[in-house]
């Protein structure tokens, strides 16, 4: 009886993982697009659901781990709703892309050790290249790339940001 209330506990708190692993048929073949979709799940890849998918998965907790962390899109910390991603490659660095990060960073009271904001809402990553320097500097947030960005332009849109998340909050 008890054994059946663990199961039946852990099978709730893992919902979600275990409709994501059954879409992917408990295949250990497809660890990376179940991670791919757990960490879309979550944002990130927490240790409790690694060591479940490895279990689900009959894998080592090691090798699945080992995954997650070979591959620089796993992320193991968790991330904010607006993941934003600066560019600091060659061109970008060049036409100042670092002062977009400042930008950033100042208006969301980030630093170089915290780069998330405490509401969860934002998250920072300076990444070598996004591959589209004829619109340098860049920046992508989800999704969305915003070429030949400026301070100002960048400043504008973190507010346009956290206008839009207001007026979500108060119309729901």
């Amino acid at each position: 009886m008890i054994a059946e209330k663990q199961i039946l506990s852990r099978t709730r708190k893992f919902g979600k993982v275990c409709e994501i692993l059954d879409r992917y048929s408990n295949d250990s073949a497809k660890l990376i697009p179940i991670l791919q979709a757990v960490q879309e799940e979550y944002r990130y890849l927490p240790e409790e659901v690694l060591t479940f998918v490895a279990t689900s998965l009959n894998l080592s907790p090691a090798r699945v781990y080992g995954v997650a962390t070979f591959y620089s899109h796993f992320a193991l910390e968790p991330k904010g709703k607006y993941v934003i991603r600066v560019c600091d490659g060659t061109a970008c660095h060049v036409k100042g892309s670092m002062s977009l990060a400042e930008v950033v960073m100042e208006k969301l009271n980030l630093d170089e050790k915290r780069r998330t904001t405490p509401d969860m809402l934002f998250t920072l990553e300076t990444v070598s290249c996004l591959g589209a320097c004829g619109l340098a500097p860049v920046m992508v947030i989800n999704d969305e790339v915003h070429g030949q960005m400026t301070p100002e332009k960048t400043g504008t849109l973190i507010d346009q940001i956290i206008e839009m998340e207001k007026s979500y909050a108060r119309n729901n």
